[in-house]
């Protein structure tokens, strides 16, 4: 498939934080756990690992969506 770039797994961060906000939360581990386990995202670790960062810091307030 080929190497994604950060803002697009940063786009794609953002789309599942808000169809299931309800299953992350601002624990790294635990949103690795559910992107995985639930099959919402089937990409490599690594991407995995970054988009699994991103919600944390989305749900922990640092990073607001500016409209």
């Amino acid at each position: 498939m080929g190497k994604q770039t950060t803002g697009i797994l940063k786009r794609k961060a953002e789309k599942l934080y808000s169809m299931y906000p309800g299953e992350f939360s601002n624990d790294f581990e635990k949103n690795k756990l559910v992107l995985s386990s639930t099959g919402l995202f089937d990409y490599s670790k690594s991407d995995r690992n970054i988009v699994a960062g991103y919600i944390s810091r989305i749900a922990t307030g640092e990073i607001t969506k500016e409209d």
